[in-house]
């Protein structure tokens, strides 16, 4: 079971959902201010920081600063987009989710080997949505039913 440490000011909106998607495979601790989360960071690093990248006067990067001591996987996620911050996240080694992906992609990071650094472009929502060429299993089929 994984230590995930959750950062937001506003939990109660979050905090049902989040439970409900990560189920029984990980133990979230919560925190609602900057210096609780630091603090707690000190004592016991978790295995996964998740934090909100607004946190009032101070924002999440400093606790992804603060995590990069320990071996803590780092997730930023924000309520309004801002992308100089997203890519500064990104920067500092921690990888970043919008908010409406954030229930999905969680979990799939607790589940996953997770690579060194996020790649991602934070201004492209989706790049599935970008054609590549190659061959799609439709164009096969129709290349079966034609000989």
């Amino acid at each position: 079971m994984f230590h995930v440490l959750w950062v937001d000011p506003n939990v109660t909106a979050l905090q049902e959902s989040v439970e409900h998607a990560l189920g029984s495979s990980a133990k979230v601790e919560w925190c609602q201010q900057f210096w609780t989360a630091h603090a707690r960071l000190l004592q016991r690093p978790p295995d996964f920081l998740v934090t909100n990248l607004r946190l009032e006067a101070y924002n999440g990067l400093h606790l992804v600063l603060l995590a990069a001591t320990a071996v803590t996987a780092c997730i930023v996620y924000a309520t309004h987009e801002d992308l100089f911050l997203a890519r500064e996240a990104q920067a500092l080694g921690a990888f970043y989710e919008r908010l409406e992906r954030l229930l999905y992609a969680v979990p799939s990071y607790l589940r996953s080997r997770l690579p060194l650094r996020d790649r991602r472009d934070v201004a492209v929502l989706d790049r599935r949505q970008l054609f590549r060429g190659g061959r799609r299993c439709t164009d096969l089929e129709r290349a079966h039913l034609i000989t």
